[in-house]
């Protein structure tokens, strides 16, 4: 995993969106874009982080 820095580019990637669609970085080309990444959804550590 790459670690990046506040004003680094964001490496192109797939993922999955809340209704289980694929969405792509690339769709938002040109577009600000906040990305948010949390590794344990729905635990007492996820809520203390948002």
């Amino acid at each position: 995993m790459i670690e990046l820095k506040e004003g680094d580019k964001a490496p192109s990637f797939t993922g999955i969106d809340q209704n289980g669609d694929k969405v792509s970085l690339a769709e938002f080309k040109g577009k600000k874009v906040a990305l948010y990444f949390y590794p344990q959804d729905n635990t007492p550590t996820c809520t203390v982080q948002a």
